[in-house]
């Protein structure tokens, strides 16, 4: 197969039907082994997290269908952590929608002057940055987007609609086995001119509390299958 892209965490194969396979690792994001969903660069690889990331896809996925959301998702092999994608271009050279939900993290690095960590963003606040990793994946708003020749105004205000509305469908899940999701990451791209949702619902790609102590992604995996 021939490889289209290395990404921090899968890698990305053409398939001879049309269709894109995602190969997923055990690498995650975080800095100095330390798991953070909202940095930039690998920062630890935990073993076996790439299958769990795929098995938590595999669950929300399926999930957004029955609602009634189209993704990109067409079928998974969880033993060789691979799953099987329609083609979807993405935004510009690759964007990422980040839906908070509590302020913490990076979104405290760059405004707790105004802001304590822990406070709730009631309605979840959205957000995008680009994928370049020397400039620190910077931040984007829908109206850079459009002068940029990224997307529509149209384009953003579907991914805005679709960020809040797949957000609630997988933070209202959590609730129903004592979680609390803080803030969660997707990626976006559009197939027919549709945007639709992208790569991965990863436990890697979330934050998520239950009282006080974040759960770690190979443990909310566990909690989010086996209930």
């Amino acid at each position: 197969m021939k490889k289209l892209y290395e990404g921090k965490t899968k890698d990305v194969y053409a398939l001879e039907n049309g269709n894109v396979m995602l190969k997923f690792k055990d690498d995650c994001t975080g800095k100095d082994g330390v798991f953070d969903p909202g940095e930039n660069s690998v920062g630890l690889t935990i073993e076996g997290i790439g299958k769990e990331n795929l098995k938590t896809s595999i669950y929300y996925f399926d999930m957004l269908k029955e609602a009634g959301i189209k993704t990109h998702y067409v079928s998974a092999d969880v033993e060789n952590a691979t799953m099987e994608v329609l083609p979807g271009k993405v935004f510009g050279h690759g964007l990422e929608v980040i839906c908070r939900l509590v302020a913490t993290g990076s979104f405290i690095r760059r405004y707790g002057e105004y802001i304590e960590d822990g406070t709730v963003l009631e309605g979840g606040y959205v957000e995008c940055t680009f994928k370049n990793d020397a400039k620190g994946d910077p931040l984007v708003t829908g109206e850079g987007l459009a002068a940029l020749g990224v997307m529509s105004p149209a384009m953003f205000e579907s991914m805005k609609e679709q960020t809040l509305k797949i957000t609630k469908i997988i933070a209202d899940d959590l609730k129903t086995i004592g979680l609390d999701l803080w803030d969660i990451k997707f990626e976006f791209g559009y197939n027919n001119d549709e945007v639709i949702l992208i790569d991965e619902i990863a436990s890697g790609n979330m934050r998520v509390y239950k009282g006080d102590t974040i759960v770690e992604p190979v443990e909310l995996t566990k909690l989010i299958l086996n209930r």
